[in-house]
């Protein structure tokens, strides 16, 4: 999507590009951090650094296409008189697995910016976009009485094999290299969702059964050991269902 950036006049400023490229249902919005160039002392109003007066933020408007979202980011700015450089950027991932708006999971990525390369970190001395890849995860759980069904979201880094990492999406650049460039994220959505709590669940050809546990009352319903008796759920639109998520067998 095009983003808009808040705050000073970027006219003058160096910036660099960022994608995002997303599974269906899915969107991104990021935060620029900048802190005060080296020598700067900044003379913020009295509180204000605890609210962060270095952040931009950046708000999706339009899809580039439509599972791409672009933007610019400054990698400089200024704050009451103050020259400031960026430091990291945080996008907000946000999947929504259901109709309403409630029905939806947020998770993160990053890009952290450095004077000096990391050993290992890739480097943009090419024109092509630097790519990282990652995969969002669905986790489903039961809650209340009722046993509703709800999903977690969960966003991690894929290595150059294609295996899910336990850090988050993203990594670290090199501040000098970044002028002009693009950096690119592209999330996949997992083929399959898991369980959210280990031991709750039980699956079958048909899909995944919910432990009775200690009864129908039982909101933890750990299996320990029980495969055999199992309690109905409530899909989001109401359906009472025994297998998820066929609903029925």
């Amino acid at each position: 999507m095009a983003f808009v950036v808040s705050g000073c006049s970027m006219a003058q400023t160096e910036t660099f590009t960022v994608q995002a490229e997303l599974p269906e249902n899915f969107t991104v919005n990021g935060t620029a951090y900048y802190e005060p160039a080296l020598g700067e002392r900044c003379m913020a109003p009295s509180g204000e650094e605890r609210r962060g007066p270095g952040r931009k933020f950046f708000k999706s408007e339009q899809p580039k296409t439509d599972h791409l979202l672009e933007f610019k980011v400054p990698l400089t700015d200024t704050a009451h008189g103050c020259s400031m450089v960026l430091q990291d950027v945080e996008l907000a991932i946000r999947g929504q697995w259901g109709k309403r708006d409630l029905d939806m999971g947020l998770d993160s990525a990053a890009l952290a910016i450095t004077d000096e390369l990391l050993e290992g970190a890739p480097s943009l001395s090419t024109s092509e976009p630097l790519v990282f890849h990652g995969q969002c995860q669905w986790f489903f759980r039961t809650v209340g009485s009722k046993r509703y069904i709800r999903k977690i979201l969960q966003c991690r880094a894929l290595d150059t094999n294609g295996v899910v990492q336990k850090s988050l999406a993203g990594g670290a650049l090199q501040r000098d290299q970044l002028a002009g460039k693009t950096v690119k994220l592209v999330l996949t959505e997992a083929k399959e969702e898991l369980p959210a709590v280990g031991d709750n669940w039980v699956k079958f050809p048909t899909g995944w059964k919910r432990c009775m546990g200690k009864g129908l009352d039982d909101l933890y319903g750990f299996c320990r050991g029980n495969t055999t008796d199992f309690k109905p759920f409530k899909m989001p639109d109401g359906r009472d269902c025994t297998v998820y998520p066929n609903c029925t067998e």
